[in-house]
């Protein structure tokens, strides 16, 4: 019934035409009008590269109703997929930002050498600790010792606690030793481990000092801060970790600061400037070279890690060939270039308001 419902429908498209009909039966019936589009392409081609496997599509039937002329086919009888896309070379990773800025030498008057932070036993009181460290002073100064304080506008500090503070006045001079009294330490037996071990939210640190200069000495060293509120100051954020060995605390510095003329400024180390300054000031030109040339003078850091290893020339090369740092293999953000000019040893920092 398929076949005759078929015939008919032949007959009856091709009356005018009876006389080829015995001729014609045999060829495969034209595809519905509804499958032919004005689409450029009948047979999209679903891959860049055909199956050779596969059999060949239906051949293409123009249809009268067409506008526009049909493609040209292919000897095939079928239309050719659509050339492939070109390849574009894969986009080159963003270059970090080089920022080219002098360093400001600022003048920090009293240093504390957070690497020499400690705690020892008082002696007189079992159970209680006292903080000792190494500090230098180019001028006169005072040192305050808090417990469990955080810092607040202008450089000032809050006390969270009953405690008095205790301050400490000294002359000028290098590699001072301080060492609170006895009797003023922090017993680690009435605090959770928690409380010793990290900043609360509110900022408040279990170790705060404060190094003044002042032109003037207090008159009183306890409970005091110094008259001339105009002097440079360094502020030490600090918190109890426990040793690796398990027999008692030790002091880990989180963070210290400069207030110099009423800016405030976070100081941070930068990995290998040391060596730069001082070849410089002792004339030896061992250890200071870029570690990409072997030549030119290190005068480039990457951030954020720090590391102070290459110049300025290879810096601008680096940055278009990877994005890692070549001591760490961290990825780098940006380069931030530092010229050293007549380098004395103070202090350098980073202002954050």
């Amino acid at each position: 019934m398929g076949n005759a419902g078929s015939i008919n429908r032949r007959q009856h498209h091709h009356h005018h035409h009876h006389h080829h009909h015995s001729n014609r039966r045999h060829h495969p019936p034209p595809p519905p009008p509804s499958q032919v589009t004005t689409s450029q392409y009948v047979f999209a081609a679903p891959s860049q590269y055909p199956n050779p496997n596969l059999p060949p599509p239906p051949p293409y039937y123009p249809h009268h109703h067409h506008r526009h002329p049909p493609p040209p086919q292919s000897h095939h009888g079928y239309y050719p997929p659509p050339p492939p896309p070109p390849q574009l070379p894969a986009p080159l990773p963003a270059a970090p930002y080089v920022e080219h800025q002098k360093a400001v030498t600022i003048r920090n008057d009293v240093n504390v050498k957070k690497e020499t932070i400690r705690i020892e036993e008082d002696e007189e009181n079992p159970g209680s600790f006292l903080v000792a460290f190494t500090f230098d002073a180019t001028a006169p100064c005072s040192i305050t010792v808090l417990f469990f304080a955080k810092e607040s506008e202008d450089c000032n500090l809050v006390a969270t606690r009953d405690d008095k503070p205790v301050t400490m006045s000294f002359e000028q001079g290098l590699g001072q030793k301080f060492k609170q009294p006895c009797g003023t330490g922090i017993e680690f037996s009435k605090f959770e481990e928690a409380q010793l071990k990290k900043a609360s939210d509110e900022g408040v640190y279990p170790l705060v000092l404060k190094a003044e200069a002042c032109l003037s000495l207090p008159a009183t060293t306890e409970g005091s801060e110094g008259s001339d509120k105009n002097g440079n100051s360094q502020i030490t954020l600090a918190i109890f970790d426990w040793k690796e060995k398990g027999d008692g605390y030790r002091v880990r510095v989180m963070k210290q600061i400069l207030w110099v003329s009423n800016t405030r400024y976070e100081l941070q180390e930068i990995y290998g400037i040391g060596n730069s300054v001082e070849v410089e000031s002792d004339g030896d030109e061992s250890g200071k070279e870029c570690v990409i040339c072997l030549t030119e003078p290190r005068d480039t850091t990457v951030l954020p890690c720090r590391h102070m290893c290459m110049c300025s020339g290879c810096a601008k090369l680096l940055q278009f060939q990877t994005t890692k740092c070549p001591i760490c293999r961290q990825p780098v953000e940006r380069f931030l270039e530092i010229k050293v000019n007549d380098v004395v040893p103070e202090s350098r920092g980073t202002r954050k308001c």
